[in-house]
Formats: C-alpha cells, sequence, structure tokens
C-alpha cells in the first residue's frame, strides 16, 4: 500500500465521507493514509546536455492570479484567432494569440479549478459549486447560467450546438448552447474512493465519449444521451479501494477514427470509435495524460514522471525518457520534429520524437506547468500555475 501515499493526498476526493474511510481499514489506519509524506525520495535534479536550439519566445502575459491549489488545472483554450483563459476566481480572459494583446476580461467571482472550454462561438466556464457560465468569444458578454448537480472538474465541449459538461459526481450533462436548458443527462455510479479530477468530454460527429473512474470509456449519442458502446480501459484489482483506483482522468484523443485512452493503474489503449472494438493496448498508469501522432507514435507522461513513446498500432515501447523522474511532469504535446512536457518548476522540456534526447530546456517562471500545452500554426502556448502564458516559436 504505501506505494500509493507517493501520491499527493489532496488529489484524492472522498464521496461518502466515514462509510469510504472505513473501507480502507484493510489498508491500514486512517491515520497512516493521510501521514506525512516528507520520507518521499526528491524529485530527479536536472541534469546538463548540450542544447540543439534554443526556443525563441513570442511573448508572455499575466493572465490572473493563476492556480491556487495542487489540484486545479486551468488550461488555456485556443478557439479562432484567440486564446482564452481563466484563474481560480474566476478572472476570464481572452487575448490575441498571435500578440498576446489582451481583447476583454470578465470577472465571474466563482472559484474554479479547471481551465474554459467551448465552441460555436461560446466560451464556457464551470465553477466548483456547480455553476456553467457561457460568455460571448467577441465580447465576453454572459449569454446564460445554469447551475448543475455538482463540481465542474473538466472543461466543457460544444457541438451541435449542445454544451456538454463533466461533473465529479459521474454525470454528464448536455445544455443548449443557445440557453443554457438541460437536454438531457447521463450519470454512472462513482467509486466509493477515486483520484480528483476528471477527464474531458470528447465530441466527434454526433457521438460524445467520456472516461469515468470505474476504467471504463463510454460513447453516447450528442442527440439524446442514449449509450452508443462502452468498453473497460482498465479492471479494478486488488484487496482495498486504494489498489482498485483506475480512473480514467487523462483526456483521450480522437484521431482518424480511432479514440486513444489512458487509466491510473490500467492501460494505455486504442479502439474504434464507431464499435469501441480495441484496436491494441498495453500496460500503462497515467493521470497527466497523452498526445498522438497516428501512425506512428504516442507519447505519455506516466504516473513516475517518465515519458513514453510507443507505437502506434502494437504499443510496443519506443524509448523512455526517465531523467525527469517525480517532476510531475504535464502531459505532452507533439511540436513540430519535438515533443514537449512542462515541470514543477516551471520547466518546459523539449524532447526528440525520435529517440527521446533532451535537445532544448527553458524556464517559463518558478511556478509549475501543471496542464498540457497547446500548439497551432507553428506555435505552442503555454501557462504556469502562476498565471503566466507564453507563445514560443517552434523550431
Amino acid at each position: 500500500m504505501m506505494w500509493l501515499l507517493s501520491m499527493k493526498v489532496n488529489q484524492l476526493k472522498f464521496l461518502f465521507a466515514g462509510v469510504a474511510l472505513l473501507a480502507l481499514a484493510g489498508c491500514g489506519t486512517v491515520k497512516e493514509f493521510f501521514a506525512d509524506d516528507s520520507y518521499e525520495a526528491p524529485p530527479t535534479e536536472l541534469t546538463e546536455f548540450e542544447a540543439e536550439f534554443e526556443p525563441k519566445t513570442l511573448w508572455s502575459t499575466g493572465t490572473g492570479d493563476g492556480a491556487n491549489t495542487e489540484y486545479a488545472n486551468l488550461a488555456p483554450w485556443l478557439q479562432g484567432d484567440f486564446i482564452f483563459t481563466v484563474d481560480h476566481e474566476g478572472d476570464v480572459r481572452s487575448h490575441n494569440a498571435e500578440s498576446g494583446r489582451r481583447e476583454w476580461r470578465t470577472q465571474l467571482d466563482f472559484p474554479v479549478a479547471t481551465g474554459v472550454g467551448g465552441g460555436e462561438g461560446l466560451i464556457v466556464v464551470g465553477s466548483q459549486s456547480g455553476e456553467v457560465v457561457a460568455l460571448d468569444e467577441t465580447s465576453g458578454e454572459e449569454l446564460w447560467r445554469q447551475r448543475l448537480s455538482s463540481e465542474v472538474l473538466a472543461p466543457a465541449k460544444v457541438g451541435s450546438d449542445k454544451v456538454i459538461v463533466r461533473t465529479a459526481d459521474g454525470r454528464l450533462t448536455a445544455l443548449s448552447a443557445t440557453d443554457g436548458n438541460i437536454m438531457w443527462n447521463y450519470q454512472r455510479a462513482v467509486p466509493l474512493l477515486s483520484l480528483r479530477g476528471v477527464s474531458s468530454p470528447m465530441i466527434d460527429g454526433q457521438t460524445v465519449l467520456a472516461g469515468y473512474d470505474n476504467g471504463k470509456l463510454v460513447a453516447l449519442s450528442l442527440n439524446d444521451g442514449k449509450v452508443i458502446w462502452e468498453k473497460s480501459v482498465a479492471v479494478p484489482s486488488g484487496r482495498t479501494e486504494l489498489e482498485r483506483l483506475v480512473d480514467i482522468d487523462a483526456d483521450p484523443v480522437i484521431h482518424d477514427g480511432v479514440i486513444y485512452a489512458v487509466a491510473f493503474q490500467g492501460n494505455l489503449a486504442a479502439l474504434d470509435i464507431d464499435t469501441g472494438q480495441s484496436l491494441w493496448d498495453r500496460e500503462m498508469s497515467s493521470t497527466s495524460g497523452i498526445a498522438v501522432a497516428a501512425n506512428d507514435a504516442i507519447y505519455v507522461s506516466d504516473d513516475e514522471s517518465y515519458l513514453w513513446a510507443v507505437a502506434d498500432g502494437t504499443g510496443d515501447s519506443l524509448w523512455r525518457q526517465t531523467l525527469l523522474l517525480r517532476r510531475n511532469i504535464s502531459a505532452p504535446v507533439i511540436a513540430g520534429d519535438y515533443v514537449v512536457v512542462g515541470d514543477f518548476e516551471g520547466y518546459l522540456h523539449w524532447v526528440a520524437r525520435s529517440d527521446g534526447r533532451f535537445v532544448a530546456r527553458q524556464r517559463l517562471d518558478k511556478t509549475g506547468i501543471r496542464s498540457q500545452p497547446v500548439v497551432r500554426d507553428g506555435v505552442l502556448y503555454a501557462m504556469t500555475t502562476g498565471g503566466k502564458l507564453s507563445a514560443i516559436r517552434i523550431p
């Protein structure tokens, strides 16, 4: 059991107080579970290497107060010609993606634990109290507001005049993009104990896909929320609730009719998006995320902060970069010939896709980089937990 104490305790959420704690009795006392983790091995010190290029920062700007907890993941959102951000107090900002100039700012004044989402002219923000607010992407004007059943822990997605929202109670809700009215709900039971966080819903045509805390990936009809298929990416095993954690908290990735997903203490899997048929899988544990270069490689930041490249089609290992051990690296992003991750000290690490060697490193801030960077048109955008947003030219 003790290996799991290396996880941040505040990443765990209890869904049934008291009863859930009693379920941990087989793993030791409650006091042991919340034991001080000062004995943990420290993060790996950064090693020197010969840089092959120096990344060029095009612009940097502040976006508010950033995150205020160790679990908030306030990733930026690219939409049209703009990049949108929110801080932990609901300060939403729009910036010109080319220049970094701020276009508008809307203060919602509610606590936020996840980044903005959007689509179809809307910017959507969800709160820790379950409120969902839609803003006009051009002006920041509030268009509608709806209260849901639980905390919003993943960015909303918009498609076919519907806003799809995941909440902490296992519910997937479709709201009207026009007025915020609830159109349908889908809910799965949440295990007694699970990691704090949920993966973002994905929309592909008329299908919604979502990963759940029981290790299942579910495909629903966007029109009415009916189940099309469901598939286990990981199956709970072990004697204790801790050992049976198999949350899909990393965002799945859709590419060319295939959905790729990874679970905690489970597998990395590729499935046919129409049928849910498994194409291949391999053992892997990640809550951070993946990046996909279809028909080439899948890049994974695992729970030890190893960065992997595995072959698409087989899941065979291509290489593994181990020199970022315990540095709490972000989900990777593909940037040209490189794969890039951030770490807890605010460094961006540029790694060659061909063999996993370090090729460049830059520090954006003294605060960490928790959210996955985003890439478009030869530019990488990265956000620190202190609220600094930077645009970097990809060589």
